[in-house]
């Protein structure tokens, strides 16, 4: 009789980098097309980095970004694993669900009418 020896389990290993979800993509591109709609944002970039996934949100393509929307799931259980930061890197809105913290960006939208 043989006897099999359990496989050893490998221990968790983190993702290598992090990454927007499809539905959070359809969630910010559904702001973005909104915007550029409206003549405010002209270009974006996606970044995927170890800690952190950056969808950066450009005027002019040659510019710093105008808003930075930041996925830290890290965060998820302290102040939230999405932020929207602006030009001068201060912390617009933090929190845990997505579409609550882009609402400060869809309020930069709505202008009062002379």
């Amino acid at each position: 009789m043989t006897v099999q020896h359990p496989t050893p389990m490998r221990p968790f290993q983190a993702p290598e980098q992090i990454a927007f979800h499809r539905t959070e993509l359809s969630i910010i591109l559904s702001l973005y097309g909104r915007m550029v709609a409206a003549g405010e944002w002209r270009d974006y970039g996606i970044s995927c980095l170890r800690d952190v996934a950056v969808f950066s949100i450009f005027r002019r393509t040659a510019e710093n970004p105008l808003y930075r929307i930041e996925k830290r799931p890290k965060l998820r259980g302290k102040q939230g694993q999405y932020a929207v930061i602006g030009m001068d890197g201060q912390i617009l809105k933090r929190g845990q669900d997505l579409k609550t913290v882009l609402r400060v960006l869809e309020r930069k939208m709505i202008r009062a009418v002379e």
